[in-house]
Formats: C-alpha cells, sequence, structure tokens
C-alpha cells in the first residue's frame, strides 16, 4: 500500500448524526432503544425458527437468514453510532473503517439477495402447491442462501480493496455517521472513476435484478390467487406473501429514495436520515412484521414463551381449554397419524395449514379430541369440508 496512505491516514473522524450538542443524549436514548428491539428481535426470530418444529419450513429457513443478515449490518453499524453519542469520540481506526465497510456491504447485498429467494419461494408455495415440497428442496433452499453469501463476500472485498490500495489526500473528515463508500470515495486523491464505476453497476445490477424477480413472482402469485374459487382460500394468499410484502415496500423504497432522487435534490442530512432508516429502523421493524402478521411463528412465540415460565401451553389461551389427553391411546394414534398426514407431499398448503389447526385443537382440548377419535366419520367430513371449501 502506498506510504503516503499508511503514514498521513491512521484513523478517519466521523462526522456523526448531529453537531448540536443538546440532542445527543436523547438521540443515543432513542437509538439505543431501536437497536435494543433490533436485537432481540432479529435474534429471538433465528431461534424460534431454529428450535420449533413447526417452522421447519423453507419460508422460514429463508426468513432465519434474513433475520441473520438484519441482525449483521445493524450490528456492524449501531454499537459504534451509540458510543460517538455517547462519550462524543467519532475517531475510527484505519482498520476498524476498511472492516465496517467490508462487513455492512457483505450484509446489504446478502440481504438483497435473499428477498428476491423469498419471493421465489412464495410463489412456489402458491402457484405450485403440489410441487412445493420438491421443488423447494433442502439443497435448492442451502444453494439460494449460499450462493448470495458467496457473491457478497466477493464484491465488498472487491470494493473495499478498490479503496483502501488508492491515495487519500490527508483529509480525513468522513460527511457520514459510518464508513460508506461514496463518502471515502470523496477523500481520495488519485482517479476515482474506475471505482465509482465499478460500485455504480453492481448497484444497479443488485438492485434491478432482485426487483425484477419480485415484481415477476409477485405478478405470477397475484395471476393465481385470482383464479382461485374460494374466498377464504384467496385471503389466506394473500396474508402468506403480506409480510413479505411490506418488508419489500419499506427496504426496496428506501434504497430507491436515496440512489434514484436526482443530484439538485441530495442533502447531507436527507442522506444520513435515509441512511439510519434503513440501518436501524428496518432491522427492527422486519421481526415485528413477521412476528405480528404471521400465525404461525405467533403460536411458536407463545408456546416457547409457555416452555420458559413452565406453565402447560393451554393456560395462556384465550379460552377455558382444557389439558390433553395424555391416556387415551386412539386419541394419541389419530394425531400422529394427521401429523403423517400433514407431510405428504400431494396436499396443498391450504389444506396442511387445515390439518395442523385440527391438530393444534385437538392437543389442546381433551373433548374435541375424544370426539373425532370415536368418531372417525366426523373427522371424515372435516377433511372432505376443507377439500371442498379449497375447490379441489
Amino acid at each position: 500500500m502506498d506510504n503516503h496512505n499508511q503514514t498521513m491516514l491512521n484513523e478517519f473522524i466521523l462526522m456523526g448524526i448531529t453537531d448540536l450538542p443538546e440532542l445527543q443524549a436523547p438521540l443515543f436514548g432513542l437509538f439505543l432503544i431501536v437497536y435494543l428491539v433490533s436485537l432481540v428481535g432479529n435474534l429471538g426470530l433465528i431461534i424460534l425458527t431454529k428450535i420449533d418444529s413447526k417452522l421447519q419450513m423453507p419460508m422460514y429457513f429463508f426468513l432465519r437468514h434474513l433475520a441473520f443478515t438484519d441482525l449483521g449490518y445493524s450490528t456492524t453499524v449501531g454499537p459504534k453510532m451509540l458510543v460517538n453519542l455517547a462519550v462524543n469520540q467519532h475517531a475510527i481506526s484505519y482498520n476498524s473503517c476498511a472492516t465496517q465497510l467490508t462487513v455492512f456491504n457483505m450484509f446489504i447485498t446478502s440481504e438483497i439477495c435473499i428477498l428476491s429467494a423469498m419471493a421465489y419461494d412464495r410463489y412456489v408455495a402458491i402457484c405450485n402447491p403440489l410441487l412445493y415440497t420438491v421443488i423447494m428442496s433442502q439443497r435448492l433452499c442451502h444453494l439460494l442462501v449460499a450462493m448470495p453469501y458467496l457473491y457478497s463476500v466477493f464484491l465488498s472485498l472487491m470494493i473495499t480493496t478498490k479503496i483502501f490500495i488508492s491515495s487519500f489526500c490527508g483529509f480525513n473528515v468522513i460527511r457520514h455517521f459510518y464508513c460508506d463508500s461514496l463518502p471515502l470515495i470523496s477523500l481520495l486523491c488519485s482517479d476515482t472513476h474506475e471505482i465509482k464505476l465499478i460500485i455504480l453497476s453492481f448497484a444497479a445490477f443488485n438492485l434491478v435484478s432482485s426487483l425484477l424477480i419480485v415484481l415477476v413472482s409477485y405478478i405470477l402469485i397475484l395471476v393465481a390467487i385470482l383464479r382461485m374459487n374460494s374466498a377464504e382460500g384467496r385471503h389466506k394468499a394473500f396474508s402468506t406473501c403480506g409480510s413479505h410484502l411490506t418488508v419489500i415496500v419499506i427496504f426496496y423504497g428506501t434504497l430507491f429514495f436515496m440512489y434514484v432522487q436526482p443530484k439538485s435534490s441530495h442533502s447531507l442530512d436527507t442522506d444520513k436520515m435515509a441512511s439510519l432508516f434503513y440501518t436501524l429502523v428496518i432491522p427492527m421493524l422486519n421481526p415485528l412484521i413477521y412476528s405480528l402478521r404471521n400465525k404461525e411463528v405467533k403460536n411458536a412465540l407463545t408456546k416457547t414463551w409457555s416452555m420458559l415460565l413452565r406453565l402447560p401451553h393451554w393456560q395462556l389461551g384465550a379460552g377455558p381449554a382444557r389439558p390433553s389427553c395424555r391416556s387415551c391411546r386412539p386419541c394419541r394414534k389419530l394425531v400422529m397419524a394427521l401429523k403423517s398426514f400433514c407431510h405428504l407431499a400431494h396436499i396443498t398448503w391450504l389444506l396442511r395449514s387445515r390439518l395442523e389447526a385440527l391438530i393444534s385443537k385437538m392437543v389442546a382440548c381433551e373433548r374435541y379430541c375424544l370426539m373425532l377419535s370415536h368418531q372417525p366419520q366426523l373427522l371424515q367430513l372435516l377433511l372432505l369440508k376443507a377439500q371442498a371449501e379449497e375447490g379441489l
């Protein structure tokens, strides 16, 4: 590396969020709460989708990695920003700045790709429900996650290397609250045309390609939903995609606001607010959106919370449910048979969800379980009703 680069710049100075001392304490408290909610929410989502048996599906596999990337880039930026606000210390070492730039770019690029993979997963679940478990195999899911990680590592290392092997002029104040590519490029003395071209080309490719996958997937999903005969089936399909679609709109809307607006409307304060939104606020919102809008996640959270409190699961319910019947052998056999039927590949996702709801009700209520186990014709009528409502 250039000697001038090494001797003149041992550290950088981050400008921070604000220069007003009276705002630093309130902002520290606000962003500390935001970061802690993000940390707890994403860690909880990772653990919950890992330990709960009902969340071992491709959708929740991708959700776990989305939470991991959210946690990654918010932790890359958040703690350093909080330290700067708390002790008014804005210096960051040369190597720490390079590390922060690399890790942040890696996680943000991975998230863009994982959101596209989640859109494809929703397309397969709604448009090809009979082949869902065949198409979205474990091998394909791991491939759709591994490729974004490898690509993002390559891209982030290339950008960081290109920037830090160049010569800095000696002015070390970064007009941002973290080490980002474009503010660092403005400090370079050497020709920046090649670096800017690389960054803008890859940024455009990442945004356009991922957004194209999302748009095509959701257009096909919308066509499939409009062709459904059952109003309840359409409602469940919309609710299945609602959480992911909300996250997509917030995430891409923020990125397009930052990078697509004309240069004349750019300002330092506007860029800082947009950066704060997608580095801290979006990682906080994502687990809240998925936990509040997803019934399976809410049920798993309630179940896990009841286990932590060492209380029977039925005691946390709203209704006067009774404990499960553990001594009745026909009840246990019926529940096991229904669970096995749920894992068959040829049944649709809507019928599977109805069966899982039926199993939950049987486990929670002894009388309901006994009634179905000793009256198999009633169970058959329930299954036929579910198939008829689905329009099979």
